[in-house]
């Protein structure tokens, strides 16, 4: 029987072992074990054991980083963004891929989004420095907004994407910079998230100045920008796509899987509705 993990601190919430689930029985391997390993950041060490027993594994925060001086090589999408979180073990070696940015593009994808647009992204921290060297390697013209004491992070984004991508277009900017028409809004900011889930990061005025919405968060299932989107007849997407679908990549990586994306729209709706109990 084959066994995967997700290794993470605290995981009392994830919703990772009931999308695996799925996907496993989409493969066709409904044998397969998908427990989950919360382990304290002083453990992690004495999990390694464990770990290497597993045919792969999911990595959440708080070890994105730190698991890499446990592996033997690095996928260039973890290298990257000297971040892992799925690994994979093939002849005796531990190996690391990052399949945020292919659920971060794949959800776009699915939802006939464009990336080498013009680009507004919200926040830069985490998931957002991703999102805009993604948006970099794929020709966007780049506008990151940032609140003020955050904008020397946002900046030093801005140039680690501009260091892989010297001819990209990219700006940082304030909430109150912001200006003109936009093909894509990307959400990478934690406003809007359970449980206060009432407030918005852009203004309505911002909103309708875009052709798409993408929110990186996933509870709740539609937040307050992406219903004001909706309203105004644009087209939006939850973090629920990307957390599904980087859990698909995984599976592609560790089996060869391949899934249509009607097949995932199911689960990632699922997931919505579970999210809800």
């Amino acid at each position: 029987m084959e066994k995967y993990a997700l290794l993470g601190y605290p995981l009392k919430h994830t919703m990772s072992p009931p999308i695996h689930k799925r996907l496993f029985e989409l493969d066709g391997n409904v044998s397969a074990e998908y427990e989950v390993c919360e382990t304290k950041p002083e453990d992690l060490a004495g999990e390694a054991g464990y770990l290497n027993s597993l045919n792969g594994y999911n990595i959440t925060i708080p070890f994105k980083v730190d698991i890499i001086k446990f592996l033997d090589e690095l996928d260039d999408s973890a290298k990257r963004y000297n971040s892992v979180n799925c690994v994979a073990r093939r002849d005796g070696k531990n190996i690391g891929y990052n399949t945020d940015c292919f659920g971060f593009l794949r959800s776009l994808e699915a939802a006939g989004a464009r990336l080498d647009g013009k680009v507004l992204q919200i926040g830069c921290g985490g998931v957002g420095r991703m999102m805009a060297i993604e948006a970099a390697l794929h020709g966007a013209e780049l506008t990151i907004v940032s609140l003020p004491e955050f904008i020397e992070g946002a900046k030093k984004a801005a140039e680690e994407a501009l260091a892989l991508v010297p001819a990209a277009k990219i700006k940082v900017i304030t909430h109150k910079e912001i200006d003109g028409d936009f093909d894509l809004l990307v959400n990478a900011s934690p406003v809007g998230m359970f449980p206060k889930t009432e407030e918005c990061p852009v203004t309505e005025e911002v909103i309708k100045s875009c052709k798409c919405v993408f929110d990186a968060i996933y509870n709740p299932d539609v937040t307050k920008l992406m219903d004001i989107a909706m309203k105004n007849g644009i087209k939006a997407v939850g973090g629920m796509a990307m957390l599904v679908w980087q859990a698909a990549v995984a599976h592609e990586i560790w089996s060869g899987a391949k899934y249509r994306d009607e097949d995932i729209e199911v689960i990632i709706e699922d997931m919505k509705k579970l999210l809800k109990k």
